[in-house]
């Protein structure tokens, strides 16, 4: 299949499955290997129809006589598709977008649809950049507008270049593992494959690849020469300030990428036990700590909201990164701004349960991180609160990023300010 064919058949997994975009295009871009740039085209061409989605049928509808709700859905997702090329990928030319929409219809619909889908789009290219604009900021964005009015609240002024953020496209940062290769034979190593990388601004051993696509057919990945991690989430191991020798608990582990960094910061001494509900991300733990030659990571089925006896007071340091909303992820999740808000409103009562537990297994004088990859306070600032209201023997800690200082021992990373996903971090020391 070609690139517009697999990104026609991500989107139709998505609508009829709730697949989730980037786990359906890993998949089928792995089954179907295919080279870096048309692999790219297709991620491209599937985040950009979910990132514009309201926007591109805003434009539609003022295309398409009656109501696109009287489209087959198939249709609108092509529809959808070829527009996305129309307006927004200079480099195609618009009649290779149209006459690919056209085949498409015929192909997964009929001739008659085939033939609406050719009106519709050929109206749209001589329209060019006449097509109509709309005023507000949910449709221009695309994020309907209850998740408008939540981030509104977490952002306030910031609130469009926030939205405007979450649909660039995402950098691909990658954390080299100083342990298995130096600086030198990394970026010699990526040279030879045809990648660039060039060093983050800001974070060491971390590096932006002009890559999209299969990493891990790389010879340098499969060495365990790297892996794949936002800065922000890095940032969360860093502010533990993680010594050689120490005892971590990394109690919601998977996909394992704080587990790395901290048995990387450990100097691979000490321990790292991982922890996760679910079998199959244990057996991804192990083999992507085999991969990275990290010995020391000890992955375990544990439940982080159940009680260990065995763990109580025994850890130097507990990294508790809480499932959340994820609204910190839009730019590299799109579909999440579709999904259900009503859901949401119980997170914070399962974060605190977490947190509470995973505090027991703080020895005194030990260090208990708190992360997550959203930007509400009520998943973050409200829970850290709660939960000092009620152990008064952790206090927050003043800590150092490559950023500058935390002084208050708390901060939030926004995609619109620090090019990193959004995400919270609070250290809390264990006084007595």
């Amino acid at each position: 299949m070609d690139a517009r064919t697999i990104a026609l058949c991500v989107l139709i997994a998505c609508r009829k499955d709730g697949a989730w975009a980037d786990g359906a295009l890993k998949e089928t871009l792995a089954r179907q290997r295919l080279d870096r740039r048309d692999a790219a085209l297709a991620t491209r061409l599937v985040y950009g129809v979910l990132q514009n989605r309201l926007l591109l049928d805003f434009q539609l509808a003022q295309l398409v006589r009656g109501s696109l709700r009287r489209l087959q859905p198939v249709v609108l997702d092509i529809l959808r598709l070829g527009l996305y090329q129309i307006e927004f990928l200079t480099k195609i030319p618009p009649s290779a977008a149209v006459n690919q929409a056209v085949e498409q219809g015929k192909q997964h619909a009929s001739r008659q649809a085939a033939g609406l889908i050719n009106g519709v789009l050929r109206a749209a290219v001589r329209l060019g950049g006449d097509l109509p604009k709309p005023a507000d900021l949910a449709t221009r964005f695309s994020h309907p507008q209850p998740l408008v009015d939540l981030l509104a609240d977490a952002v306030g002024d910031e609130l469009p270049a926030l939205l405007q953020s979450h649909n660039e496209i995402p950098p691909v940062v990658v954390q080299r593992n100083p342990l298995a290769v130096d600086e030198a034979a990394f970026l010699a190593a990526l040279a030879e494959a045809g990648i660039d990388a060039a060093a983050h601004p800001w974070l060491p051993d971390a590096y932006t690849l002009s890559l999209s696509g299969a990493l891990d057919r790389l010879p340098l990945f499969q060495q365990g020469g790297f892996y794949v991690q936002d800065p922000a989430a890095r940032l969360a191991v860093t502010a533990a300030g993680l010594r050689p020798g120490m005892r971590v608990l990394d109690v919601c582990a998977a996909p394992g990428g704080k587990s790395f960094a901290a048995a990387i910061d450990l100097a691979n001494t000490g321990a790292v036990l991982s922890c996760d509900i679910h079998p199959h991300k244990i057996a991804l733990l192990e083999k992507g700590a085999a991969r990275l030659g990290l010995g020391i990571i000890q992955p375990l089925l544990q439940d982080g909201a159940q009680f260990c006896e065995a763990w109580e007071g025994a850890m130097d340091a507990v990294i508790c990164d809480v499932p959340c909303s994820g609204l910190g992820v839009i730019r590299k999740k799109p579909d999440i701004r579709y999904k259900p808000l009503e859901p949401l409103a119980g997170l914070p009562a399962v974060q605190k349960r977490i947190l509470r537990n995973a505090a027991r297994y703080v020895r005194p004088g030990g260090v208990l991180l708190y992360s997550t990859c959203t930007i509400l306070r009520r998943e973050n600032e409200a829970v850290v609160a709660d939960f000092l209201a009620d152990a008064p023997h952790f206090a927050p800690e003043a800590f150092e990023l490559p950023l500058g200082p935390v002084p208050e021992g708390m901060v939030t990373l926004y995609p619109h300010r620090h090019g990193t996903d959004g995400f919270f971090i609070a250290k809390l020391r264990r006084r007595t």
